[in-house]
């Protein structure tokens, strides 16, 4: 099968099962890409990221990864199999959603899909946790930045870059990991 039409037919999957947004499915998205693509743990930690610190959405990230398979098509392709069914999807139960009004099964469907929500979320979190955090200096490096984020009110992305320089600067001197 082309590498392109398994782009098409993998982020377009992905895209219909991002419930409660795209780091639902990062584990998901983390395991085929390895599978199919042979896009290894740290390359998939390494561009989401760049997604984080990017500019817009962070999910935007999509693009790269067909970049890397495909070329500039493949990131073309990625965009809009990862982008267009989702965006369909979520305007078309908008507007029933709207039409349903306030009946009582509304708000039962809205807090059964509360926590399945908050469930993949927090899977997506932890995928790329187990990616990042492959020894003592990386995991010091991730508790020092999550005690700082709960206790003040810097933003993130100063902590992104002072750890990721903090983590270059110790093993490039340590070798350690």
């Amino acid at each position: 099968m082309s590498a392109l039409i398994q782009l098409a037919m993998t982020f377009g999957m992905l895209s219909v099962l991002a419930v409660g947004g795209g780091t639902a499915v990062l584990p998901e998205m983390q395991t085929i890409l390895a599978q199919r693509f042979d896009i290894d743990h740290t390359a998939f930690v390494h561009i989401y990221s760049l997604g984080q610190l990017a500019p817009g959405p962070n999910m935007m990230m999509v693009l790269v990864f067909g970049f890397q398979i495909a070329g500039l098509l493949g990131a073309g392709v990625v965009l809009l199999a990862f982008f267009i069914p989702s965006s369909v999807l979520c305007l078309a139960v908008g507007r029933l959603w709207n039409k349903i009004g306030e009946r009582p099964w509304r708000r039962a469907v809205q807090s059964a899909l509360e926590p399945i929500a908050i469930g993949l979320m927090c899977s997506g979190v932890y995928a790329v946790a187990k990616a990042a955090f492959v020894g003592p200096l990386t995991i010091g490096l991730g508790v020092v930045v999550f005690v700082v984020l709960l206790r003040s009110k810097v933003n993130p992305v100063y902590l992104i870059l002072g750890a990721g320089a903090i983590g270059a600067l110790l093993m490039h001197l340590t070798g350690a990991r």
